[in-house]
C-alpha cells in the first residue's frame, strides 16, 4: 500500500486493497494505523474519501525502506514488463526515480548544473539551463535538492522542490508519462532536454507492451 502511494496521488481505501491484494476491512484498519502514524493524510472529494502521503519526507522515507523489504519475484511476461518499467522509471511521490533518476543525478552533476562539494547545490550555471527549458525554480520551506536512495538501484537519485518541479514540467511539456503502476514513460521528445541535463540514459529500455 506504501508504494501504491508513491505515485503522489491520492486513493480510496478500496483501491489500495486491491493494490495490495488484501481485503477492504484489512485495508482500512492498516490506513488507520498509518494516519495515527502521521505517514497518510486525508482528502474529501463529494462523497468520497481518499488518502495520500502527507510529506515528501515520508515518501523518501518508504523508498529507503523498500530496498530492505522482501518482494514477491515476479512471474510471467506482464509481471516481467511491470518490474522492469518500475526499474528503469518510476515516480518516487513527484520526482523521478529508478534507473533514469540515478541518470539525471549523474548528468547533472557531471555537467556542473549541481554540485556535491558541500551538499547538493544548484549552481548558476544549472540555474540558466534549467531556466532556459522553462523549469521555475521552487522557493519554501521544502529543501531544493536532497539525496534519496533508490531502492531499485542501490545509489542515489535527487529529491527535494526542485527534481519535483522538474519532473512536473516534464509531464506538462510531454517528456515524460505516467503509467497507472508508478511506472514513467521517458518519450522521445525528452531526449533533448534530457541531453541539456546531461543525462545519458541506459541503452537497454524496457519493454513497451
Amino acid at each position: 500500500m506504501c508504494l501504491a502511494l508513491l505515485d503522489g496521488r491520492a486513493w480510496t481505501v478500496g483501491e489500495l486493497a486491491r493494490a495490495a491484494g488484501i481485503a477492504p476491512s484489512t485495508a482500512s484498519e492498516h490506513v488507520s494505523r498509518l494516519r495515527e502514524a502521521g505517514f497518510v493524510a486525508g482528502v474529501k472529494q463529494g462523497r468520497h474519501s481518499y488518502v495520500r502521503i502527507a510529506d515528501p519526507r515520508v515518501a523518501e522515507l518508504i523508498e529507503h525502506l523498500a530496498q530492505h523489504a522482501e518482494h514477491r519475484s515476479t512471474s510471467g511476461l506482464r509481471g516481467s514488463l511491470r518490474a522492469r518499467r518500475l526499474a528503469f522509471a518510476r515516480t518516487c511521490y513527484d520526482h523521478l526515480a529508478g534507473a533514469a533518476g540515478v541518470a539525471l543525478r549523474d548528468g547533472m552533476i557531471g555537467t556542473g548544473l549541481i554540485t556535491e562539494r558541500a551538499g547538493l547545490a544548484l549552481t548558476a550555471r544549472g540555474r540558466e539551463v534549467l531556466g532556459e527549458l522553462g523549469v521555475r525554480i521552487p522557493t519554501g520551506r521544502r529543501p531544493l535538492l536532497r539525496a534519496c536512495l533508490d531502492w531499485t538501484e542501490r545509489r542515489d537519485h535527487l529529491g527535494g522542490a526542485l527534481p519535483a518541479a522538474l519532473f512536473t514540467h516534464g509531464v506538462e511539456q510531454g517528456w515524460f508519462e505516467r503509467r497507472p503502476d508508478r511506472a514513467v514513460r521517458v518519450t522521445p521528445a525528452a531526449a533533448e532536454p534530457l541531453a541539456r541535463l546531461g543525462v545519458e540514459l541506459p541503452a537497454e529500455r524496457p519493454g513497451t507492451g
